[in-house]
């Protein structure tokens, strides 16, 4: 499968998965779960063909690991990113150090003064990849790079969660923890 028609799929699945499965007539339980073979009945019902193999595909070759199956495999998730009301189930933790998070030029100076919000999500996003980062500020333009003192946040209380592909959870970085990194 070529990677534009992967991207496509991906992009697909994200929005179902994380923001509007009622978009297509289903609906995820408590914790972001959605029933696979409703999902592609779902899926083929509104127009958007998808087997079963090439689900597995998407899941098994996504870059950024967002979707899981469950233990099963008659389930599927979204790892984060939700903007609908569920609870991932993930453990508080303790993170690195430092984490990072990537952003337009343009929100960095509103950023450093006010902090890092969820927005409509349900946690900040961050991460040790640089990079990464990098990559996910640059689809909202020029990029910059925020270094996150997670460590001193954790030791003040703050809860950090990490999923399995790697992206670290938190419900909001206060300024006084955030530092503009050179990117």
């Amino acid at each position: 499968m070529n990677a534009k028609l992967q991207t496509k799929i991906s992009r697909r699945l994200s929005l179902i998965l994380r923001h509007k499965p009622e978009s297509i007539g289903i609906t995820l339980n408590e914790n972001g779960w959605a029933d696979v073979q409703g999902l592609l009945e779902a899926l083929n019902k509104n127009g958007f063909y998808l087997t079963l193999n090439i689900l597995k595909t998407i899941v098994a070759e996504n870059p950024k690991k967002r979707f899981e199956f469950d233990e099963t495999g008659t389930l599927i998730r979204a790892r984060q990113g939700h903007s609908v009301e569920i609870d991932l189930g993930y453990s508080a933790t303790t993170p690195p150090d430092v984490l990072y998070h990537g952003t337009a030029e343009r929100f960095l100076s509103s950023i450093l003064s006010e902090g890092l919000t969820k927005q409509q999500r349900h946690h900040v996003h961050m991460s040790t990849d640089i990079p990464l980062m990098l990559e996910v500020a640059r689809r909202r333009g020029k990029a910059a790079l925020i270094e996150i003192a997670a460590k001193e946040m954790q030791l003040n209380g703050y809860e950090f969660y990490v999923t399995e592909n790697q992206v670290w959870l938190t419900d909001h970085v206060p300024a006084r923890y955030l530092a503009q990194k050179d990117s």
